[in-house]
């Protein structure tokens, strides 16, 4: 009797990296040729060989490593800021039922409002510099790490809390060994949406009041319609949220390693 094959797999997800690599490749590779046949307007969508030209020149001159420095420095300040604050209101609200009760609904009613709105009276609050870049992408950042905060308490099963205070435990060792654990894998994972909005906000605060920085990189070149150093200044973008979702990566490997 023939063996019948093993049919309980489910949707077991496997690492297939060269179907990745290949994938993005052939892209690449149909969008250089479609150039190169003078199917696609160099002005309006230029060739994935000029792009790289472009990135290079901007590489040599130091204008990239300039432009994704002051890129950096912003979203460092602003993620920081907002993050440590949204995670202590976050935490607080989850703990404390009073807090949640007074702050639900404030938090609720300023997280829709798209914080690029707020730029131009930060500007007025803090001058046209480096402050109000970073107090609008530290707003991006607060609210949705508040939320991620005050879920990811919430979310910790009561009967550990519970088992924890059965036992005598001081409620700042309960929080310390229990709900802070508890909460960090839903916190980290909030971590990598609040990057994503630092990081389209730091292009849009650049494009309206900054001389340096990838987004204003971006706007010049569009305004010159130099399109291959627009989109070199897209792929610096790219490289940019790679690099993060890397560390932040790294970072849940070595906080989580007891799991």
């Amino acid at each position: 009797m023939a063996d019948v094959p093993f049919r309980g797999g489910g949707f077991e997800i496997r690492d297939r990296p060269l179907a990745s690599f290949g994938g993005l490749a052939l892209f690449i590779a149909l969008w250089q040729a479609a150039s190169m046949f003078g199917w696609l307007n160099p002005i309006f969508l230029p060739a994935p060989s000029a792009i790289g030209l472009a990135l290079a020149e901007l590489w040599d001159s130091g204008e990239a490593q300039r432009h994704v420095g002051a890129s950096l420095l912003r979203i460092g300040g602003g993620w920081a800021l907002g993050t440590l604050a949204g995670l202590a209101v976050g935490v607080f609200m989850g703990i404390f039922s009073l807090a949640r009760a007074a702050g639900l609904p404030i938090v609720s009613a300023l997280f829709p409002i798209p914080k690029i709105a707020l730029l131009p009276l930060l500007i007025l609050w803090f001058g046209i510099g480096e402050a109000s870049q970073i107090a609008t992408i530290a707003l991006g950042v607060f609210f949705p790490t508040v939320i991620a905060g005050y879920a990811a308490v919430d979310a910790v099963p009561r009967n550990l809390v519970r088992m924890a205070q059965s036992f005598g435990t001081p409620a700042a060792d309960i929080l310390r060994k229990v709900i802070l654990p508890g909460a960090l894998p839903a916190i980290l994972s909030g971590f990598r949406i609040t990057a994503s909005i630092a990081l389209m906000l730091v292009v849009s605060a650049e494009m309206i009041g900054a001389r340096y920085g990838v987004g204003a990189l971006v706007l010049t070149a569009g305004n010159l319609m130099q399109t291959d150093k627009l989109l070199a200044g897209v792929v610096m973008l790219s490289i940019l949220g790679l690099g993060v979702g890397f560390t932040l990566s790294r970072a849940e490997r070595y906080l989580l390693r007891w799991r």
